[in-house]
């Protein structure tokens, strides 16, 4: 029986070890070329992510804002409670109306759904004042309707029988609820007025804001109303103090 060849068993080994090593060497080189095509796709996806979200924020300048960004908590005596999305309409804005939200706590979003809108952009009221209970206390929450210039949809159409709530001054016409929804501000305490009486804040920075525009719109004392004063409403409820708050009208025009 004859006897193996070691000397090729040993050059056929070195064979098969060269064609692994080689097997290896490209493998290596097939995985290091798979990632940098890994990288290179995921740094075209992050341009072309980055490009989309820039060209929708050019090119929507001019569409709906987010809801985060129209609707802003604000002082009083910050100057963004002036319009942000249309210029201030002088020639719009007559009057003031004042109503309370009737709930005990609240927020833009809150009083829109009460009042029937499908979001907060669709709440009647121009601001918001808070009572701690949704919105810090006495701070003012401007409505989108507010920023855009947009007219109310605040007054009740329901005639006025007596005087249910408290009353301010004595106006001598009653405007109609249709005349009050295209050219009065409505502002809106939120809390119920009928069970408690508003936040030392609240009322405050009520004065303050309504103060602010009547010296910007040039709006009289006597076109400021209280909704109990033009419907047969108690709004903003019999804890609405009509004499403190016109002191405190007083006391900020000083």
């Amino acid at each position: 029986m004859p006897k193996p060849n070691r000397h090729l068993s040993d050059s056929v080994l070195e064979e098969i070890l060269m064609a692994l090593r080689i097997l290896i060497i490209k493998s290596s080189a097939i995985q290091q070329a798979l990632t940098r095509r890994t990288n290179i796709v995921w740094a075209g996806f992050a341009a072309a992510a980055a490009i989309t979200s820039s060209l929708l924020i050019l090119g929507d300048a001019n569409g709906p804002k987010p809801l985060a960004m129209a609707n802003v908590v604000v002082g009083a005596s910050d100057a963004s409670i002036f319009p942000r999305e249309a210029p201030l309409d002088h020639q719009r804005w007559t009057s003031i109306v004042i109503h309370h939200s009737s709930t005990p706590a609240g927020d833009v979003a809150s009083v829109a759904r009460l009042q029937g809108a499908h979001d907060a952009n669709g709440i009647g009221y121009h601001f918001i004042i808070g009572n701690g209970q949704g919105i810090t206390d006495g701070f003012i929450q401007v409505s989108s309707r507010w920023n855009r210039q947009e007219v109310g949809a605040h007054v009740a159409s329901i005639a006025k029988q007596s005087a249910n709530g408290a009353t301010l001054v004595s106006h001598q016409r009653k405007p109609s609820a249709d005349e009050l929804n295209r050219h009065a501000v409505g502002i809106c305490l939120i809390g119920n007025g009928d069970r408690r009486p508003f936040t030392e804040n609240q009322m405050r920075e009520l004065a303050t804001l309504v103060r602010r525009l009547q010296k910007e719109l040039n709006i009289s004392a006597d076109h400021v109303y209280l909704h109990s004063d033009v419907a047969g409403v108690s709004s903003p409820g019999r804890f609405f103090s009509a004499a403190d708050f016109e002191a405190q009208l007083v006391q900020t025009k000083s």
